[in-house]
């Protein structure tokens, strides 16, 4: 596992200890932020990962370009692993916050984000409940099956890559931004 892009490209990751955490594949990473591209400008953007794992997603949106970025995860192992990688990659450790807690329960502090990373264990079934509490722009999902999305939010993309499903869903509150106009010369 490594760093897709950015300036921490190249740079390996390591996953927590055990057989718990299912990082999100190299390829499939990619492919996220390839969509994330079009939809979130992540410079100098508010990012959670959240079920942060080995902290690949969050240390991808920090390599490209994010302003901050928040880990949440209950596992100490998780945590411990979060912080060597956040530090191995070179990355400002100032631009970090990493939090050991249930993300259910820590949402429901207000937070607000311009996009969350959400890749939670595949039994994981509080979805709802999680996008209910979830105050972001932009949510990245990533599942074994099709997640329930509430009528609040607007499904912008599914994918499904090998055993992952990654859906993308905006907030309806996010500005959309304008199709770029065309304009043709005055003679």
């Amino acid at each position: 596992m490594r760093v897709i892009a950015g300036s921490s490209r190249g740079r390996r990751l390591q996953a927590p200890a055990g057989d718990l955490t299912r990082p999100t594949a190299d390829r499939v990473r990619e492919a996220i932020f390839n969509v994330l591209g079009g939809l979130v400008d992540l410079d100098g953007a508010t990012v959670a990962d959240l079920f942060a794992g080995s902290g690949a997603m969050g240390i991808e949106a920090l390599s490209r370009g994010a302003g901050s970025v928040v880990f949440v995860d209950h596992s100490p192992a998780a945590v411990a692993a979060v912080k060597a990688n956040v530090t191995a990659t070179g990355l400002d450790p100032g631009s970090t916050r990493v939090v050991r807690a249930d993300v259910v329960d820590w949402l429901e502090r207000p937070h607000h984000f311009d996009l969350a990373l959400c890749d939670p264990p595949y039994v994981f079934d509080a979805w709802e409940e999680l996008l209910g509490r979830l105050d972001a722009d932009t949510v990245v999902m990533e599942s074994d099956r099709p997640v329930t999305v509430p009528g609040t939010w607007e499904i912008i993309r599914n994918k499904r890559y090998g055993g992952t499903l990654v859906t993308v869903v905006r907030s309806p509150k996010t500005s959309h931004p304008a199709p770029p106009t065309h304009q043709r010369g005055t003679s």
